[in-house]
């Protein structure tokens, strides 16, 4: 089996976060961890809050408090709101503890040593009425090659070109809409021209990517040039060189500081487990996968910058150069992007009150609701809209009067009637059939999470569910009590091991319900472990404490595949696994977005 790296993007800490964000780096990659523990391979899930930048100093500034204040602030709201979902990270932390300082130092100074950081003058966009460099995302305006009025400074999300804030037509700030002042200012920048034939190499040996991820990755190397991985700016990471560090106004760039998060977190999670060289097996060694989750305005990031980042560090570069002290570091295996989800055909907005954030939703709906919407009506390939009346019918329909529906049908059955989980004997042609069936779903539900095509998957499985109703109704046990009880207790036992078979595949999807499905059926045990939060001081910064996502995940390891029922297991009287939706939710919920 596999070590797996599951390389999470890194919500930013100037705000909670809107289920849009979950439902591009939360859920999914969530989904594809649960599912790739199960099936034995050795998962390592990382992220953290990235908190560095002007956005955060701006409006810490708006507020009357530091830029570690807020962050420390909203670091801690993300952190119980992921917690919440339920996503499974092995280490979630944050860009500023003095482990990610040093180790984003260490990986500038390995590539400036390889010759692939350069210095040159650049046209920086400043703001007028603060003086500061204004980040290039946070610059729009009109895209001078298809004429798109949305380009950002970085990229023009219509056309697919990368772009500089000089290049927009009546560029402007999304701070506070004025117009940016140019100004040269020296800077490193990464040579990726110097990087690009080694970047085109590693993406012409991807396979199996989403066809939308790998064409907008190769058509970045049409229009390659240096980008800056320096900033001026008083809040990030000092510049690791003589004459740079001292300067109090120049940091790294967060193209730089934020990406190599992935691989500090993984340096923090082997530090505090213990073997401080753990990291290694997932970075160094070239059997093993990484895959990075975002949406799709990171791709850039991850399919260009970091590569280059870590060929630069490699020494594989045209330039040349020597390995750094982290050796030689794997390249992304894949890059998962979805696409954006918009709300009731509109964008999220937070200053326009157009948004639904993770706490608030989670605070009125259960947290499986949610997900399952993202799982099987999210933008995994194509943008997607989230509707209240939507998630209604998804919820009712298909959680409730489906999968829901099933398990509490059979659990009822089996309390009333049994009062214990029957053994699997006596078996018809019908029952080997509905079995073989069922057991069939595990290789076709694996094969399509582990291939990051996770709508099809939760499809398959609800398909499973399906089948499993339909097994219960042509039987109808609830006839059988009198003229045939052996018959009878023979079909509960399918259809408990066929509930337990469809629980087994949704438990990725849906770990909050999977344990009490599980026990609703008579099983014991952890199924489905959730992830925790604790409050932990900073290994190299006296006097820090933070919280941090973690969990002991081991009872998931290779548990993908049939688990004999319980036979003998007492059964409890059923309740219900999921929450109807009343009708008057949606007009409740549009009316609160109305009003906010």
């Amino acid at each position: 089996m596999s070590r797996i790296l599951s390389a999470v993007a890194w919500p930013y800490a100037n705000g909670p976060r809107h289920i849009g964000h979950v439902a591009g780096f939360g859920v999914p990659s969530d989904v594809f961890s649960r599912y790739m523990r199960m099936a034995g391979h050795d998962v390592l899930m990382v992220s953290g809050t990235d908190e560095h930048g002007t956005p955060i100093l701006v409006q810490a500034e708006n507020e009357g408090v530091s830029p570690q204040e807020l962050a420390d602030r909203y670091n801690r709201v993300i952190v119980e709101d992921l917690t919440a979902l339920g996503l499974s990270y092995d280490l979630f932390t944050r860009t500023t503890t003095g482990n990610h300082y040093k180790v984003a130092q260490d990986l500038f100074k390995a590539v400036h040593a390889n010759g692939y950081m350069v210095v040159q003058t650049t046209r920086s966009a400043i703001s007028p009425s603060t003086g500061r460099t204004l980040p290039d995302r946070y610059i729009e305006g009109t895209c001078p090659i298809c004429g798109y009025d949305g380009a950002r400074g970085d990229q023009c999300d219509n056309c697919g070109n990368q772009l500089d804030p000089i290049d927009l037509k009546n560029p402007r700030s999304r701070i506070n809409g004025e117009t940016p002042q140019f100004v040269d200012q020296e800077h490193f920048f990464l040579d990726l021209p110097a990087l690009a034939p080694a970047i085109a190499d590693w993406l012409g040996a991807r396979d199996g990517w989403r066809p939308n991820v790998l064409n907008f990755s190769r058509n970045l190397l049409a229009d390659v040039r240096p980008r800056a991985m320096t900033r001026d700016i008083d809040w990030g990471i000092p510049v690791p060189l003589e004459g740079w560090e001292d300067n109090p106004n120049k940091r790294l760039y967060v193209w730089f500081d934020a990406v190599i998060g992935y691989l500090s977190a993984s340096i923090e999670w082997a530090r505090r487990s213990g073997e401080p060289d753990a990291w290694r097996e997932w970075w160094n060694n070239p059997e093993s996968k990484s895959y990075y989750f975002m949406g799709k305005d990171n791709i850039t990031f991850h399919s260009q910058i970091w590569p280059g980042e870590l060929i630069a560090a490699n020494g594989r570069g045209s330039r040349g150069g020597g390995l750094s002290e982290f050796k030689e570091l794997n390249l992304p295996t894949e890059v998962v992007s979805s696409e954006f989800l918009t709300m009731e055909s509109a964008k999220f907005s937070s200053s326009r009150g157009h948004v639904i954030y993770v706490r608030d939703m989670l605070s009125r709906y259960q947290p499986d609701a949610l997900r399952y919407f993202i799982a099987v009506a999210g933008p995994e390939t194509s943008d997607a809209d989230f509707t209240w009346s939507e998630f209604k019918r998804r919820t009712n329909d298909e959680l409730v009067a489906g999968w829901g529906n099933l398990v509490n049908r059979t659990a009822s059955l089996l309390h009333k009637n049994v009062g214990t989980v029957p053994a699997l004997e006596n078996l018809t042609d019908q029952d080997r059939a509905a079995l073989a069936a069922s057991e069939q779903g595990f290789a076709t539900v694996g094969a399509l999470v582990g291939s990051q095509r996770q709508r099809h998957g939760v499809a398959e499985a609800m398909r499973v569910v399906g089948d499993a109703n339909k097994y219960l109704a042509d039987t109808a046990p609830w006839k059988l009590k009198t003229e045939d009880p052996e018959r009878m207790r023979t079909v509960l036992a399918v259809a408990t091991q066929l509930v337990s078979d469809a629980n087994t595949m949704l438990a990725p999807f849906l770990p909050h319900s999977a344990q009490r499905v599980h026990e609703a059926i008579g099983g014991t045990g952890e199924i489905a472990p959730m992830p925790q939060m604790t409050d932990v001081d900073d290994l190299d910064l006296e006097g820090r404490r933070y919280p941090i996502i973690h969990g002991d995940y081991s009872a998931q390891h290779g548990t993908w595949g049939r688990r004999p029922i319980a036979t003998g297991a007492e059964v409890p009287a059923p309740s219900p696994v999921f929450t109807k939706l009343d009708d008057d939710i949606v007009e409740a919920e549009l009316e609160r977005m109305a009003s906010e």
